[in-house]
C-alpha cells in the first residue's frame, strides 16, 4: 500500500503494529476524543467546524459531512445511532479495508465523537462480508478501546455513554445503499427503501440514524485537532482536505495513494507508475466501475476533485480509479461491469431487475459476434428509460456506464457488429458455393 501521510495518523506502515492502540496514541490518537470529553465541548461547535473543514462524504455522494450530521434531531427522546457504511464493495475501490486493517482506532475515535455530538449512545460498523482480516483488526482494537475506557458506560467518568459493534454484512453490493444496509442491520432482506422519510429521521429500528462512509468518520478527529481552516486549505474551494484513492488498472504501480483534492490526474497516474508498459492511456474510470468513463484526454486534463470532474462529465464517486490502457476493448470492460450489475441487482425494481440483465446479454452478444445494427442505439435506449426510475442509485449505476461507453468508444462497438455481417455474408457466400459445387456433382 503506498499513501502518504496526511490525515491517517497510524497508517505510516513502518510503525510497529500500526493497527494497535499504543501505535495510534502515539501518535496522538484520541487526544481530541479526551478534550471533548473533558471539555464538555458543545456538539453545535464540533458540526460547525466540520462544515468549516469542507469534508464531504468519501463514500461517493460527496454530501458535506458537517450538514448531514446537522439533520440529526439530537435532543429527541430516545435512542439515535451512529452507523458507519464499512460495506465497500464498489469494484476498484479498496480504501476503506486499508484504513480498518491498519488504523482502526481513528474510525473508532471518528464514529465515538459522532456518537457524542448525536447524543447516540450505540453505534454499528457495517463491514463487507469478504473482508475478514478488517473484521478481526476491528474487533481487536474495540477490546483494546473498552479496555482502555474510551468506550462503553461513563466513558472516563465523563457521564457519556458509548457503545459500538461491529456487523459483518454477506457479501451483497446493494448493502452499500444506505438504507439497504439498515434493513440488513434489522436481519431484513437487503433492499433499499423508499425515501423520503430519511435515515436522519426514521433509520435504524425507525430511529434517527446518522450513515457515513468509513473514510469520512476516520477524518473527523484529525480536522477537530488541527482545525478546519488547515484541512480545508489542503484541498480547494468547495473540496477541502484530502482523499484516498485507489489506483488500479494498467499501471505500473497499483495502490491507494492519500492526496489534497484538486491534485492534478496527471500527478496522480505518476505516483502510480504510469501507464504499464509504456502504452498510451486510453480511458479512464474515475471514481468507482458505477461512473461515467472518460477518454484519457479528458482525463489528462481533470483535477481529482468532485466539481472538475463532475465538469468532464463524469463523478469522483469513491475514488477507485481504473486506469485503460489502448489495448484494451471498451466493449470487453462494458461487457464485465454490466455482468457484476446483472449479478448483484436486488431484483426489487422492475427497471433494475430486467434493464440489467438485458444490457449485460446486449453487450455480450455484440462482444462474442451476435451484434445486430442498432443495437447500440437500443443499449442507450433501455439505459434511458432505467435511470431515474428506481428506488436507489443501483439502475444508474449500470445506466450510466452503458451510456458512456456507447457514446465515446461507438466506433468500437459498430466495429464489432459489422465484423460480424462481413463474417455472416462470407459464410453465406461460402454456403451457397459448397451447395452448387455439390449440385454439379451430383449432375455429373
Amino acid at each position: 500500500m503506498k499513501i502518504n501521510q496526511v490525515c491517517y495518523r497510524s497508517l505510516n506502515l513502518k510503525t510497529n503494529k500500526p493497527w494497535t492502540l499504543e501505535a495510534y496514541e502515539s501518535m496522538g490518537g484520541y487526544s481530541v476524543w479526551r478534550k471533548i470529553l473533558k471539555d464538555k465541548t458543545p456538539p453545535e461547535k464540533i458540526i460547525e467546524d466540520l462544515k468549516a473543514s469542507g469534508l464531504r462524504g468519501r463514500g461517493g455522494a460527496g454530501f458535506p459531512t458537517g450538514l448531514k450530521w446537522s439533520f440529526i434531531p439530537r435532543n429527541m427522546p430516545g435512542q439515535k445511532y451512529v452507523i458507519c457504511n464499512s460495506d465497500e464493495g464498489e469494484p476498484g475501490t479498496c480504501k476503506d479495508r486499508d484504513i480498518i486493517r491498519f488504523n482502526p482506532h481513528q474510525l473508532i475515535e471518528g464514529m465515538a465523537i459522532a456518537g457524542y455530538v448525536m447524543n447516540a449512545t450505540v453505534g454499528y460498523n457495517y463491514i463487507r462480508g469478504e473482508f475478514r482480516e478488517p473484521y478481526h483488526r476491528f474487533e481487536a482494537a474495540l477490546k483494546e478501546a473498552y479496555k482502555a475506557g474510551l468506550l462503553g458506560k461513563n466513558i472516563l467518568k465523563s457521564g457519556v455513554d458509548y457503545d459500538l459493534y461491529t456487523h459483518l454484512g454477506a457479501g451483497a453490493y446493494i448493502c452499500g445503499e444506505e438504507t439497504a444496509l439498515l434493513n440488513s442491520l434489522e436481519g431484513k432482506k437487503g433492499q433499499p427503501r423508499f425515501k423520503p422519510p430519511f435515515p436522519a429521521n426514521f433509520g435504524l429500528y425507525g430511529r434517527p440514524s446518522n450513515i457515513n462512509n468509513t473514510e469520512s468518520y476516520a477524518s473527523v478527529p484529525v480536522i477537530l485537532e488541527k482545525g478546519p481552516k488547515w484541512f480545508a486549505d489542503l484541498g480547494i474551494p468547495n473540496n477541502g482536505g484530502t482523499k484516498i484513492f485507489c489506483v488500479s488498472g494498467d499501471v505500473e504501480n497499483p495502490g491507494n495513494f492519500e492526496l489534497p483534492l484538486g491534485t492534478p490526474f496527471p500527478e496522480l497516474l505518476k505516483l502510480a507508475g504510469g501507464v504499464k508498459d509504456g502504452k498510451k492511456i486510453k480511458a479512464v474510470i474515475p471514481g468507482g466501475s458505477s461512473c461515467k468513463i472518460l477518454t484519457g484526454e479528458e482525463m489528462m486534463n481533470c483535477t481529482m476533485d468532485y466539481d472538475c470532474i463532475g465538469k468532464a462529465g463524469s463523478m469522483l464517486g469513491s475514488g477507485a480509479v481504473i486506469v485503460l490502457d489502448e489495448t484494451r476493448c471498451m466493449v470487453e470492460v462494458l461487457s464485465v461491469l454490466l455482468d457484476f450489475y446483472d449479478e448483484e441487482s436486488c431484483g426489487q425494481c422492475t427497471p433494475c431487475r430486467e434493464g440489467s440483465g438485458w444490457v449485460a446479454r446486449m453487450t455480450k452478444d455484440i462482444l462474442e459476434g451476435r451484434g445486430k445494427p442498432g443495437d447500440p442505439d437500443k443499449l442507450i435506449d433501455i439505459a434511458n428509460k432505467v435511470e431515474g426510475h428506481t428506488i436507489c442509485v443501483f439502475g444508474e449505476a449500470f445506466a450510466w456506464p452503458t451510456q458512456s461507453y456507447v457514446k465515446k468508444f461507438r466506433h468500437e462497438f459498430e466495429a464489432l457488429i459489422n465484423k460480424n455481417k462481413i463474417n455472416k455474408s462470407a459464410n453465406k457466400s461460402a454456403n451457397k458455393s459448397s451447395s452448387k459445387s455439390s449440385k454439379g456433382e451430383e449432375i455429373k
